[in-house]
């Protein structure tokens, strides 16, 4: 099951290359990785049978008890089945719907991400973690948003996308608390020990059914969320074929048939179940009548359909569970049958409304042949699966149940007729003829948009007629779950039960659905009528979209109120809070003798004279109205703060703080260079800034606060501090003495590993918005460049085509010093030149100590990466562009992307061992001249750290202190550097 998640992710990844090279022979590959969880799947049931059962536990959070736990069960077994099977028929129907090279974009685009979802999709279903869960429950909804959006390309279809994400999202975390409510009632995140002792029934466990219905309810379009799964239409036909029809809508109707027997005894969840899927199939179906476009016919019929099976798979009986689980194989396929035709009908003629098609019987009959056996299907017609599954709904609610059941059989044969005039309103209205209408012309459709509709509706047909196996893989299903679901003799899938009950509720829905397709032009002209009405405007889909356009209009009337573009007010604000917020609660909490019992006010003599020299910078930036020179005094602050780290006997502390500082004044000044020299004055009409006399009320405020909280915070420990537990586990874990850098790349090295992501983030970010100011002609400050200029981290070092003057192969070569010939004589300083040059290597040398040395003293791979940053700094600041040029020729992203991988590797190798993720080994060694060398693994981390830093600041040197360059060149015009860069070019 592992291998099989991570063929779908590796699939993903190599399917942009592969389909983008390949075309529609690369997306015939991307079935790969579906037929293998297919064929392992049909393996299993062929060894070991129907009810076999797999786990899978890989340690995740040791701590918290969370382990990578995959289950497959018959269940599981059921979704793995719809999600494999008809992800590959979707992936080979996407080869013929995006064969066109005008669709070479939205093949890159759609079919990777396809891929991605059926990998997400299998990791929900196999989940026997509730975390796990709630993770690949969101990772669907991420996906989703991102393949109905069709990459933001159109209006309609990014409003489509952000209303689907919405909704689903807030459903999530809905999920997310009624998944924690859940674990901390059962003491056990695991599902497969929740299903065999489920947790008494109580208030708090009641409400955590609740929300794990909100989360159904939202996933799968169910009342009253219904409007985004028609608007989610507007998606590719292969994503709503896959997606809409067979994946991720069936994920909420997953997870009622999951925890079904967990709240078996909580009566909210039969009733809501009930009243909610009741109401979704009469509702749906009714609004399907009444569509011109084939695929929003088919959205609106699967919401009634999805409402259907949440009736029998909440109604916590066994008849109804294994009609539940068999309309839910069903659906998958004759629903992505139907959706594929119309998608080949639009493809075929350029369009799918009804109003506009005729005659497509004679001129396209294959597609019709399939379409009337998935549509039939669908509408409960023998002797095709979905009549056998209809009359198994039907017996359920029939044969034994009560007054409240019978009103559910009631609600569900009128929603079965409903649906059979709109199934036959599919077929006449796509392939039928419009009296006095000419046949709608039409290019035939290939064989990859017919094989796979076909495929899934002579599957309903040959399964109706053979149902064994629906029946027994159903039968595995209902009997599997712990105490059962209800009691009774398990129901057999079969054509023929003889004269029921069931079979005359068929009768009547099939009858009940002849007679408005009878009548289907009344009907229609019925609706029509009805929706001019005022009760037009109370249907769900308005109102959604309401609160929508009232959120949206909220957002803005709240950001014009507070996003005023003042700096100074949003500190203000913030620091504002705190005073009135906690600093209430502080004031309250000292009033009633909540004071220290020791007062130390410093541990050293030096410390008091760090802090006022702190408090001098502090003041003395906030005075200042010269930029660099209340830069260089902040800087002042940050060098005290580093002492005072020192003082504490915190050299690594120190030692990185110092060099941050260092780093962020030159980063500043590079900025700075291109700023007016002097801040603006504030004029105090609360859109430069606030007046003098609040901020500085509010700012003594704060401080005191936050020193008094910092106070008390200490003088209230009760406990022991986690200090000497983190330097035994350095010890016996890290297999270090420096405790803070094993800390960093051993004991937490997920965060790390988060935080130098994050980096790479930001670098590639800030070299592409100043790359791309440079092709705009944005920035004032910041070169122009040709055409060609492109972004991002991996081209920022690339110095063609952003007329940055000469790079490294045009530099001067043979030459000591590169600023010879390409900086003017004012601006050079032969003893900063030299010195430079002297030091770089000595400072580069201490770099690498550094970096070696950081598991056991001072140092570790981000205060090494630092000062190899600071060296290259220093290179650029003695010979500008040119000399940084000169310094480093390789491309800052190869560095970024080389030392996440590092990284990455260094987690990955353990895992592949046998170990955990970023499991740490150590060894010693004898080297004939170092003699005994202590070697730990967490090495290579720290050099994928020292990488990323480095590449970080020359990405900023070279797109901030470059483009600076550049336009001070400009500037001045060509003279003397304009005559140096002909100088030195071959």
């Amino acid at each position: 099951m592992t291998v099989l998640l991570l063929l779908h992710a590796a699939g993903a990844l190599l399917a942009v290359p592969v389909v983008r090279r390949w075309g529609t022979r690369g997306v015939l590959l991307t079935t790969v990785p579906p037929l293998a969880a297919l064929a392992w799947l049909l393996g299993v049931w062929a060894t070991d049978g129907l009810a076999a059962t797999r786990t899978v536990e890989l340690p995740w959070v040791p701590d918290l008890d969370l382990d990578l736990a995959l289950r497959l069960d018959p269940l599981s077994g059921v979704l793995v089945l719809v999600v494999a099977g008809v992800g590959a028929l979707v992936l080979l129907y996407s080869a013929g719907y995006f064969a066109g090279p005008e669709e070479a974009a939205d093949r890159v685009r759609t079919v990777p991400a396809l891929l991605a979802f059926a990998g997400a999709m299998l990791g929900l279903v196999l989940a026997d973690d509730l975390v796990l869960l709630y993770v690949f429950w969101e990772l669907t909804t991420v996906l989703s948003w991102w393949l109905v959006g069709s990459g933001g390309a159109r209006r309609e279809a990014r409003r489509a996308a952000v209303h689907a994400l919405l909704v689903t999202t807030a459903g999530g975390l809905a999920l997310l608390v009624g998944v924690v409510l859940l674990a901390r009632e059962a003491g056990t995140t695991r599902i497969s020990a929740l299903l065999a002792d489920p947790p008494a029934a109580s208030p708090a466990v009641t409400v955590a059914a609740v929300l794990l219905l909100v989360g159904a309810v939202t996933k799968s379009a169910l009342l009253p969320v219904t409007a985004w799964l028609p608007g989610a239409m507007v998606a590719p036909t292969p994503v709503s074929a896959y997606l809409h029809a067979a994946a991720m809508v069936k994920a909420g109707v997953f997870l009622i048939a999951r925890f079904g027997p967990v709240f078996a005894e909580v009566p909210a969840w039969r009733t809501t179940a009930l009243a909610l899927g009741g109401a979704t199939m009469l509702v749906g179906a009714w609004r399907a009548l009444r569509q011109f476009d084939l695929k929003l016919l088919l959205a609106h019929g699967t919401i009634s359909e999805l409402g259907f099976m949440v009736v029998l798979l909440g109604a916590g009986e066994r008849t109804a569970a294994t009609a539940g689980t068999g309309l839910l194989l069903t659906h998958a396929l004759f629903k992505s049958a139907l959706f594929m035709v119309a998608g080949a009908v639009d493809h075929a003629a350029g369009t799918r409304d009804v109003r506009e098609l005729s005659g497509l019987h004679r001129t396209a009959r294959p597609l019709f042949v399939v379409s009337v056996l998935a549509a039939a299907s669908m509408a409960g017609v023998p002797p095709l699966l979905g009549f056998i599954t209809h009359e198994a709904g039907f017996e359920a609610f029939a044969a034994h149940g009560g007054p409240g059941d019978r009103v559910v059989l009631v609600v569900l044969v009128v929603g079965s007729a409903l649906t059979v005039a709109y199934s036959a309103r599919f077929v006449l209205g796509g392939f039928g003829t419009r009296p006095g209408a000419p046949a709608t012309p039409l290019h035939r459709p290939g064989a990859a948009l017919v094989v796979p509709p076909a495929a899934g509706a002579l599957a309903g047909l040959v399964l109706g007629l053979v149902p064994g196996p629906v029946d027994a893989l159903v039968r595995a299903v209902v009997e599997q779950v712990p105490g059962g679901v209800g009691g009774g003799e398990a129901y057999e899938l079969a054509l023929w039960h003889g004269l029921t009950p069931a079979l005359a509720a068929s009768a009547v829905a099939l009858g009940g659905g002849a007679l408005l397709v009878a009548v289907r032009d009344r009907l229609l002209h019925r609706q029509v009528r009805m929706a001019v009405r005022p009760l037009r405007a109370l249907p769900a889909g308005r109102v959604q979209d309401g609160v929508l356009l009232g959120l949206d209009a909220l957002a803005a009337r709240t950001t014009r109120a507070h996003q005023r573009g003042s700096l100074p007010q949003y500190v203000l604000v913030v620091a504002g809070t705190l005073v009135l917020g906690p600093g209430t609660g502080l004031v309250l909490a000292l009033t009633s003798g909540a004071w220290p019992r020791e007062w130390r006010g410093f541990d050293a003599p030096v410390q008091p004279l760090l802090a006022g020299l702190t408090l001098l910078g502090a003041v003395g930036a906030a005075a200042l109205r010269e930029r660099r020179s209340a830069f260089l005094v902040v800087g002042v602050c940050g060098y005290a703060l580093a002492g005072l780290f020192a003082v504490a006997g915190a050299p690594d502390l120190a030692l990185t703080q110092a060099l941050v500082e260092t780093v962020t004044l030159a980063v500043a000044l590079l900025v700075l260079r291109r700023l007016p020299p002097r801040f603006e004055a504030p004029t105090g009409d609360g859109v430069d800034g606030p007046p003098r006399a609040l901020r500085l009320v509010v700012a003594l405020g704060a401080g005191t606060v936050a020193a008094l909280m910092a106070a008390v915070a200490l003088g209230a420990r009760s406990a022991g501090g986690v200090s000497d537990l983190l330097a035994r586990l350095a010890v016996t874990e890290g297999g270090g003495a420096d405790v803070v850098n094993v800390t960093i790349v051993d004991l937490r090295s997920w965060d790390t590993f988060g935080e130098i992501t994050v980096l790479v983030a930001a670098a590639t970010g800030v070299a592409s918005m100043v790359f791309l100011r440079h092709r705009d002609g944005g920035a004032p400050g910041l070169a122009q460049t040709g055409e060609d200029g492109g972004a991002g981290a991996g081209m920022s070092s690339s110095w063609e085509g952003r007329d940055l003057g000469p790079g490294p192969d045009s530099a001067p070569r043979g030459r000591w010093l590169a600023a010879v010939q390409t900086l003017p004589p004012e601006r050079r300083t032969s003893v900063l030149e030299i010195a430079v040059r002297l030091v770089f290597g000595a400072v580069l040398v201490l770099s690498v100590h550094l970096l070696l040395v950081g598991h056991d003293r001072p140092g570790g791979g981000f205060a090494a990466g630092l000062v190899a940053g600071l060296a290259l700094f220093l290179r650029y600041a003695a010979g500008g562009r040119y000399e940084l040029g000169e310094t480093l020729r390789v491309d800052a992203g190869v560095l970024l992307g080389l030392g996440l991988l590092i990284t990455a590797l260094t987690g990955l190798v353990p895992l592949a061992l046998g170990g955990q993720v970023f499991q740490s080994a150590s060894v010693d060694v004898h080297v004939p001249v170092l003699g005994e060398v202590h070697l730990v693994s967490a090495l290579g981390f720290d050099v994928g750290v020292y990488l990323v830093v480095v590449a970080t600041v020359l990405d900023v040197l070279r797109s901030l202190g470059a483009g600076v360059d550049a336009h001070d060149e400009r500037d001045r015009g060509d003279g003397a550097v304009g005559a140096g860069r002909e100088a030195v070019r071959p």
